[in-house]
C-alpha cells in the first residue's frame, strides 16, 4: 500500500495500481478513514432470567446431588420433584457463560500440525518417499517396497524391496541414494508421511549428518505426500502387476523392470510428456525444441488443418509445489491438480 501511495503522486493512481496489479477500489478502500463505532447497548429481554435466578440455578447444578449429572438429567430429576427452573438449553447457556462446559473424559488432545509447503525448481531439491506393501504368496504375508522420488522430475532415485519395514533399511537406502545423486549439504529436503520408519531417530540422525532437511505430512492427510502416492498408484495399476508375488525375488525382478520403464520410457503427463530421466538429467529443453521444430514443419505443410494457431509441445513445469500457498503470485499458471507451475509471471 505504501508503494501505491508513493507512485500515485508521480504517475497517478490508475497507473500505480495497474503497475502492481491492485484494483483501484482496493486502494481507495484502504485510504478511506475507518470509523470506529461504539457497540450498541441492548436492553435485556423481558424473558431473561434475573441475576438471582441464574445464581440459584448454578447452585442447584453445583450441589453434590447434581454435580455429576448432565443438565438433561438434572432437568428430568427436578421435574419428577415438581420443580421447574428453566429449560435444558438455558442450563447449558448458563454453564457456558461460567466456563464450565468441557469434555469430562480425560482425552488426548492432538496438537495442531502445520501444513507443509515445499517448492522445487529443479531436480534434487525435494524428494518424497514412502513404503507400500506387496502381497506375498499366501494370506497375511507381505513384502515392503521403499521408493524415493524426486518431485520435480518424478525420477525414482532409489528403491528397495525388503521382507520387513525397518528404520535401519530406510537409513541405508536414503544414504545410498544421496551418494549416487551427489547430494551436497543444505541442498535437499526429504518429505514423507509419519510412518514409524520415517519418524525414527536413525533416519533423523542420518539426515542431520547429511545436511538434509526433514519434513512430514500431517496425520491422515494423504494429499500432503501426493507424488509418492501417485507413483505407487502407477505401479499397482500396471496391467502386468500380479495379485501376489511368489517370493521376494519375484517382487524384486518385477520392480527392477518397472522402475527402469518408469524412469526411462514412461512419458509422464505431469512433465509435458517427457520421461523422468529426460527432466532429471537436463535433456528436456533440447527435446522440447526438437518437438517444436517438427510441429512447425507439420503446420507449414498443412496450415489448413490447424484452426487457431500452430501446434505447440506440452508445457514443461518450471516449478513444482507440495501444498502451494493460497496467496500464490498473480500471473502464475498453476495446475492445482498436480502442483506444477507451468509458467512464471514476468
Amino acid at each position: 500500500m505504501e508503494a501505491v501511495n508513493g507512485l500515485s503522486g508521480t504517475v497517478g493512481v490508475s497507473s500505480a495500481c495497474e503497475a502492481i496489479g491492485m484494483p483501484r477500489s482496493t486502494f481507495y478502500r484502504y485510504r478511506r478513514p475507518k470509523i470506529v463505532r461504539a457497540p450498541r447497548s441492548r436492553a435485556p429481554s423481558h424473558r431473561a432470567l434475573s441475576e438471582d435466578e441464574r445464581k440459584g440455578i448454578l447452585e442447584v447444578l453445583h450441589c453434590p446431588r447434581h454435580a455429576d449429572k448432565t443438565p438433561r438429567q438434572v432437568y428430568a430429576s427436578l421435574l419428577d420433584q415438581g420443580v421447574y427452573l428453566c429449560s435444558v438449553r438455558t442450563m447449558y447457556r448458563i454453564l457456558s457463560c461460567e466456563g464450565e462446559l468441557r469434555e469430562r473424559r480425560d482425552q488426548l488432545r492432538h496438537p495442531e500440525y502445520e501444513k507443509p509447503e515445499l517448492l522445487a525448481t529443479g531436480p534434487n531439491q525435494v524428494w518424497s518417499w514412502d513404503i507400500t506393501k506387496l502381497k506375498g504368496p499366501v494370506k497375511w504375508t507381505y513384502y515392503y517396497l521403499y521408493v524415493i522420488l524426486d518431485i520435480f522430475s518424478r525420477y525414482v532415485t532409489g528403491w528397495m524391496v525388503a521382507s520387513r519395514e525397518s528404520a535401519a533399511l530406510a537409513k541405508r537406502l536414503i544414504e545410498d541414494s544421496c551418494h549416487k545423486q551427489g547430494i551436497m549439504e543444505g541442498q535437499l529436503s526429504l518429505h514423507s508421511d509419519r510412518g514409524s520408519s520415517m519418524t525414527s531417530k536413525l533416519v533423523a540422525q542420518l539426515l542431520a549428518d547429511l545436511g538434509v532437511t526433514k519434513t512430514h505430512s500431517r496425520p491422515h492427510v494423504p494429499d500432503d505426500n501426493p507424488f509418492s502416492e501417485s507413483q505407487l498408484k502407477t505401479l499397482k495399476y500396471r496391467p502386468d502387476f500380479p495379485r501376489r508375488f511368489g517370493c521376494i525375488e519375484d517382487a524384486r525382478v518385477f520392480c527392477r523392470e518397472f522402475f527402469r520403464w518408469y524412469n526411462a520410457e514412461h512419458y509422464h503427463s505431469g512433465l509435458g510428456l517427457l520421461t523422468p530421466e529426460m527432466v532429471h538429467y537436463g535433456k528436456a529443453d533440447k527435446i522440447v525444441e526438437q518437438r517444436r521444430s517438427i510441429l512447425i514443419k507439420a503446420y507449414r505443410a498443412h496450415p489448413e488443418r490447424f484452426v487457431r494457431k500452430s501446434p505447440q509441445p506440452p508445457a514443461v513445469p518450471v516449478a513444482v509445489w507440495i501444498n502451494p500457498p493460497e496467496n500464490m503470485e498473480r500471473g502464475n499458471q498453476l495446475d492445482t491438480k498436480s502442483g506444477n507451475v507451468l509458467s512464471h509471471n514476468c
